[in-house]
């Protein structure tokens, strides 16, 4: 379970998150939404040990790690993967040398294990034949499903995503969404989306959470975030809302 616990951040005098309590179950799906600049993408940052909380913890099955060092943070940073904004995928690196760096870097398989796994990931995200071509060569979404591949393929029990539809046409983002169900269905891994794709995203989630001027204003099911009477909820949900209030 991912629990984060009166958890404050700034940057320069700059607060960003101030306060924020959430809890994700074990094999649950979560979105997180909110307006741009509201600190959606730091608090995925702190959740997985990127960076350390000014106040608060971030406990991982009862682990605080903005408290580990060593070979215990590496240890418990191992159990979790990051699908990033842009893919971060290496422009020199084939869609096979991309998917393949985590096993090289990270284990001491042997080359033919790394070419089963991968060969299976690639698969498994509807990329078989496409190993040997590079990140220039593919579609947008294709990076999407190379990033993805590069994740599953270290098999994280906790996989957090950085707006993964950002970029692409609404169907090929449906077709993204679903994949990530479809994946975390048959892995069970626990996860946390950041979008801003309302409101497609709740009919794949478990559940939303709502980050707004630094703290979490509701946490709840999908129904009962559309059936909000929360006048900052409503707004948002209906598009009328963007962007965060300063902080005073």
């Amino acid at each position: 379970m991912i629990e984060v616990i009166d958890l404050y951040k700034s940057f320069n005098s700059q607060n960003v998150l101030c306060g924020i309590n959430l809890k994700v179950e074990p094999g649950r799906i979560m979105a997180l939404i909110g307006g741009s600049g509201n600190g959606k993408s730091v608090l995925l940052k702190l959740i997985i040990g990127l960076i350390r909380p000014d106040h608060g913890k971030v406990l991982i099955d009862n682990l605080d790690i903005s408290k580990l060092r060593g070979k215990s943070l590496k240890q418990l940073k191992e159990r979790c993967g990051i699908v990033f904004q842009g893919g971060a995928l290496f422009d020199s690196l084939t869609v096979f040398g991309n998917v393949a760096f985590p096993l090289r870097e990270k284990t001491r398989m042997t080359e033919s294990v790394i070419r089963d796994k991968v060969l299976m990931e690639l698969k498994r995200v509807g990329l078989s034949g496409s190993e040997n071509k590079y990140p220039a060569e593919i579609s947008g979404g294709m990076k999407k499903r190379v990033a993805l591949a590069r994740c599953l393929v270290m098999n994280p029990e906790i996989v957090l995503f950085d707006e993964p539809t950002t970029g692409l046409d609404p169907l090929i983002g449906k077709a993204i969404h679903m994949l990530i169900r479809e994946c975390q269905k048959n892995l069970n891994f626990t996860a946390i989306i950041v979008t801003h794709e309302i409101p497609a995203i709740f009919s794949l989630v478990d559940r939303v959470a709502m980050l707004y001027n630094g703290k979490i204003i509701a946490s709840d099911k999908p129904g009962e975030i559309i059936a909000s009477k929360d006048p900052v909820v409503h707004q948002f949900i209906n598009g009328e809302l963007e962007g965060p209030i300063s902080i005073r």
